[in-house]
């Protein structure tokens, strides 16, 4: 540490953030096994142990919640994960710099946009008077309010979200791909590899790594859907299917009032988190201990 002592005063200040803001909140994770009123603060209220988990797995919402919650993060890991893949590999091949850059402009754009920017897009493209159900009507069908019907809610989450950030995500696989060497693309030509062969023995396994990473912590996250957009897409009509925990914690919490059950439906969400992530990470790593990698 002496020799280093400039590395270490580098990270200082990300470790103080990190440890303000990550584990000094963790203190008032007691209040999930309190009956917490503010006036008595943290440590006066009275202590009730593991009651408020018992009332958020009792109540009939519970199994909708967490089904709702665990569909639209699974399909979106499903759907999502691969697309910022294809589209790296694709930029990969494009020769020309000027259309590269061009079309790498417009897949980003996108990220850039704020979420409440996002859904207003939304709402107006699925409006029973907006450009997609006039497409509908030109073919013959009848417009439909997408918006209030609970079916449509995870496809137009999921769409919307990879329309928005999978352009930003393939940015690291670029990266990576910017590594391969020519050399080894040159020898694959010669002994008459096509584009295809080339992508899956060459490319792939050049980002395979960064792939089990990023696949590792996204499901790490499986639970920890984006609140805003959730909350934004939400209507009266579609709440069977897009009232998810994040949703339900800043109902129960912020508009309720009641801390101490939101807390405990929170710290449920990240322990079901952890779990997941501890179990991912086993089995990518026993399935590269069976590649012998």
């Amino acid at each position: 540490m002496k020799e280093n002592y400039q590395l270490y005063l580098f990270v200082l200040p990300a470790l103080v953030l990190v440890i303000i803001f990550k584990y000094v909140p963790m203190y008032g994770a007691l209040i999930a096994f309190k009956d917490f009123n503010p006036l008595q603060g943290i440590m006066g209220s009275p202590w009730i142990g593991v009651k408020n988990f018992e009332k958020f797995m009792s109540t009939p919402d519970f199994m909708n919640l967490l089904g709702n919650t665990l569909k639209l993060s699974a399909f979106g890991l499903l759907f999502g994960f691969p697309v910022p893949v294809i589209l790296a590999l694709m930029l990969h091949r494009i020769r020309s710099v000027v259309l590269k850059k061009n079309i790498q402009l417009i897949l980003y754009a996108p990220n850039f946009i704020s979420v409440v920017v996002v859904v207003g897009i939304v709402f107006i493209m699925l409006s029973p008077v907006g450009p997609i159900n006039h497409i509908i009507n030109l073919f013959g069908g009848k417009s439909i309010d997408f918006m209030t019907e609970p079916g449509f809610f995870r496809s137009i989450y999921i769409i919307s979200d990879i329309w928005q950030f999978a352009g930003w995500a393939s940015v690291v696989y670029l990266a990576a791909l910017a590594n391969v060497s020519q050399d080894l693309i040159d020898a694959a030509k010669m002994d008459g590899a096509n584009i295809f062969k080339q992508i899956i023995h060459i490319d792939l396994p050049t980002i395979k790594p960064i792939m089990v990473i990023q696949f590792i912590l996204a499901a790490g996250n499986i639970m920890s859907i984006g609140f805003e957009k959730a909350y934004l897409l939400q209507t009266s009509m579609n709440i069977p299917s897009s009232e998810i925990l994040p949703t339900y914690v800043f109902k129960i919490g912020l508009q309720m009032g009641d801390y101490g059950y939101s807390t405990a439906i929170g710290l449920f969400n990240s322990v079901i988190n952890v779990i997941l992530l501890l179990t991912v990470n086993k089995i990518v790593k026993r399935l590269n201990e069976g590649e012998g990698l």
